[in-house]
């Protein structure tokens, strides 16, 4: 019973627009749980009941969300938007010289423009504005892995609630993303959630993001 009720759970749990149908009461149980079945090569005869009760303890569990929901949406509507166009995000190979990286923020601090550094496990990503793109690649040359541009920077500078509010930033990522909104790059700074969308986007984007 417990293998099948987790089962159950995950498959929901995997599906987004099935979550959203059953959290919000628009689903009908039995045809999810034959669904369940079918698509797990599970016998609906022997594990029908089960399915079933499992999705309706998982309704019970998901309508907490719906409290989290709400308060995401209010810290949203409480937050400002700024956009700024002709960004750029170019990937690094990972073992580059500090002293180049410190040199290039140097330049660009001194004209008072954007710049970001992310270093990951197999890269390191800087993020400015296009003006700086000749720049990275004398500084950097072989080094660059991939250079992503016509990009628009969101920033959504929210309340500080939004720090103990959990699920804020993942609601944003899977707004964007439900419509078909590829995120470049993101990172966040206390109350600041930025991300890097195609410029063609930007339009759709903040249309979602106004509350």
């Amino acid at each position: 019973m417990a293998s099948i009720t987790k089962l159950a759970e995950n498959y929901v749990l995997e599906h987004p627009s099935i979550k959203d149908c059953l959290k919000n009461g628009l689903i009908n149980y039995s045809s999810l749980s034959r669904l369940i079945a079918s698509e797990l090569g599970l016998s609906p005869k022997k594990n029908f009941d089960a399915i079933l009760i499992a999705c309706r303890r998982l309704k019970r569990k998901l309508k907490k969300e719906n409290i989290f929901e709400k308060k995401i949406t209010s810290i949203l509507k409480e937050s400002r938007i700024e956009i700024k166009n002709k960004m750029i995000a170019v990937v690094l190979e990972k073992d580059i010289y500090f002293e180049s990286l410190a040199a290039l923020a140097k330049e660009i601090k001194k004209r008072k423009e954007v710049f970001g550094v992310i270093e990951g496990a197999s890269g390191t990503t800087i993020i400015t504005t296009e003006d700086f793109l000749d720049l990275i690649r004398k500084y950097f040359r072989s080094r660059v892995i991939l250079e992503n541009k016509s990009l628009a920077q969101i920033t959504i500078k929210s309340p500080k609630e939004i720090e103990t509010t959990p699920g804020t930033y993942a609601y944003i990522c899977s707004l964007l993303a439900d419509n078909n909104i590829n995120i470049v790059e993101t990172l966040s700074c206390w109350t600041d959630s930025i991300v890097l969308i195609k410029e063609s986007d930007v339009e759709k984007a903040i249309g979602l993001l106004r509350f």
